[in-house]
């Protein structure tokens, strides 16, 4: 069965497979103390071009949402966020359950803008019953969005600003960050996403991985005992050589952005068949994800030949349907999905 349901369900690189197969008889100190993540952590700051960048390398990303969440909010606060974020949606509470309410803003494309967030924050301070209210106490973002599009830098630097204007921790959650980083429509590097967040991540698992996420705080500024709130959180990897070792090969020869270039390139040929073929694309996505919205007749014709992602029902007959390459897709696999739709 051919599949385009997400960008994680190949095993890893096989740059990575050969490295842990290296390092099979090696022994290493545990939970992130070992030489390769020591190394791993240095290529992530060189890359930001942030001498002070200190990176963390924990198991998944709720884990790790939860866990920086829960580390740069303070407990009377919760977090702001799209409505489509990840964290709002698709993380069964996670945030929550650490006692900071996810504080839900419309999204424009998958979205939130300085102007929002502005206007969100003013309208809260201005009620006199704000003191009884969920105050804003960090702000969350993912780069590109649930949707698959991309901030622009002037977007991520507007942001930023109205965020420490207001004194509001910027997280940037980039599970996919690669993905963004290397589409057409982008315009910023990974030293701006550096420069304009206070911590952001660095998604292995949907980008080449077998799992783990890099987390990124930048200026030096992470929060204190943050290896106990990881594990606190079950983030901490015992073994967490094999995170070290994943990174390491990730930022050696530009890997990372070579397998997620890979995969937007790949999602670009199916965009044109789209186009070419009429279908209803539901978002003006550039990077590796795709949305669609067909008839349920189609769906379950394309059921039988390809396993996409579902994403909601449209109506009484229709749904929206997700199409995601990754690093692992072929041209042979892209050719035979077009010839089904």
């Amino acid at each position: 069965m051919l599949s385009f349901q997400n960008d994680y369900s190949s095993t890893a690189a096989p740059q990575i497979l050969a490295r842990v197969q290296q390092i099979q008889h090696e022994q290493h100190p545990g939970y992130g103390t070992d030489d390769y993540c020591k190394t791993a952590a240095d290529k992530i700051a060189a890359q930001c071009d942030d001498p002070r960048a200190q990176v963390w390398f924990l198991v998944g990303g709720t884990q790790t949402n939860q866990t920086v969440i829960s580390a740069i909010t303070p407990q009377y606060a919760g977090v702001v966020c799209a409505d489509s974020g990840h964290i709002n949606t698709h993380e069964a509470g996670a945030i929550e359950a650490t006692g900071h309410k996810v504080l839900a803003l419309a999204n424009e494309d998958g979205k939130i803008t300085a102007e929002q967030l502005d206007d969100y924050c003013e309208r809260f301070y201005a009620d006199p019953n704000h003191t009884h209210m969920v105050f804003p106490g960090s702000v969350y973002i993912s780069q590109p969005t649930e949707y698959g599009t991309v901030y622009t830098l002037e977007e991520l630097e507007s942001l930023s600003q109205v965020a420490h204007d207001r004194d509001l921790p910027l997280f940037i959650d980039g599970a996919r960050l690669g993905y963004a980083l290397t589409s057409d429509g982008n315009d910023a590097d990974l030293d701006d996403i550096a420069r304009v967040a206070d911590v952001f991540t660095i998604g292995g698992t949907k980008v080449g991985a077998m799992f783990g996420e890099a987390v990124v705080f930048t200026r030096a500024n992470t929060p204190a005992n943050f290896t106990t709130l990881v594990k606190q959180r079950g983030a901490l990897l015992a073994k967490g050589w094999l995170l070290g070792l994943q990174f390491d090969a990730l930022f050696t020869d530009d890997l990372y952005f070579k397998l997620s270039a890979h995969a937007n390139k790949e999602a670009d040929k199916i965009r044109e068949a789209l186009a070419d073929k009429g279908y209803d694309v539901a978002f003006v996505s550039q990077t590796n994800q795709i949305f669609i919205t067909v008839s349920d007749k189609k769906a379950a014709e394309l059921a039988e030949h390809v396993t996409l992602g579902f994403i909601e029902a449209v109506g009484t007959d229709s749904v929206m349907l997700r199409i995601c390459t990754s690093w692992a897709t072929t041209d042979d696999e892209v050719d035979e999905l077009i010839s089904y739709l």
